[in-house]
């Protein structure tokens, strides 16, 4: 598997801000405190675009429904 197909695999924040309905900057908050970790993307001196693993959608939509 080459690195374009792997990153087809991965959404963009606004993808996964849509799946959990909630706003992008809450993604980024969440990476920061470590609730969803982000994968960078053309890191560049501590930025980089994020993207998140479908797994890690999934996994935190079924915790986060246990909870409710």
């Amino acid at each position: 598997m080459n690195d374009d197909q792997k990153l087809e695999k991965l959404l963009t924040i606004s993808q996964a801000a849509e799946i959990l309905n909630v706003h992008p900057e809450t993604l980024r908050r969440w990476d920061r405190a470590g609730k969803l970790k982000a994968i960078r993307i053309g890191q560049r001196q501590g930025g980089g675009d994020r993207r998140y693993r479908r797994e890690d959608i999934k996994k935190l939509i079924s915790t986060k429904s246990k909870y409710e």
